[in-house]
């Protein structure tokens, strides 16, 4: 299987000897290059990644969550299911909510070692604030149903996969030589 995967690769070329090699080949090694994007290619390689909002994906949980609590309600027809499902949900978004705006403040884009002190702070921000609303759900909720409000909780987690697929924009029609 292996030998057949290597026949497979695309070939790299050897800077010293000028002829194309197979990786992985056992008779000579091969070094990759890596070449330094400059200004212009870097933005055009930019234009040609998607893009998605977090805010997209935020209104797109509240927007399942909506739904998903409104499904159970109907479906039991209990006021408490409603209550519990999207509680369940708002644990998840708020916290997300509050961790997208920590994210996007301008203190957090200063330099690399600011955004990744802020990724970490608003991360542990984020996990507290989803332990203490679940820890609190007794005490908020009447009549409070687990099973309810982890289905809420499970599905708008999952949500997240779903923007990823859905929120990407149609791909180029044009031919492309790229694999």
């Amino acid at each position: 299987m292996e030998r057949h995967l290597s026949r497979m690769t695309k070939t790299l070329s050897d800077p010293s000897s000028g002829q194309r090699q197979q990786p992985g080949s056992e008779d000579s090694p091969v070094e990759e290059t890596f070449h330094t994007l400059t200004a212009e290619e870097a933005q055009a390689w930019r234009q040609t990644q998607p893009t998605l909002s977090v805010w997209w994906v935020l209104a797109a949980q509240v927007l399942t969550a909506l739904v998903v609590a409104t499904a159970v309600a109907a479906w039991y027809a209990q006021w408490s299911l409603f209550v519990s499902t999207a509680y369940g949900a708002l644990s998840v978004v708020l916290p997300a909510a509050l961790f997208a705006r920590g994210l996007t403040s301008p203190a957090a884009s200063v330099n690399a070692v600011a955004a990744a002190l802020g990724f970490a702070v608003w991360q542990g921000v984020k996990m507290a604030m989803t332990v203490l609303m679940l820890v609190m759900a007794p005490r908020w909720i009447e009549d409070l149903s687990w099973p309810a409000l982890l289905a809420g909780l499970i599905v708008t987690m999952k949500v997240y996969w779903l923007a990823l697929v859905w929120g990407k924009p149609p791909a180029d029609k044009s031919p492309s030589t790229h694999l």
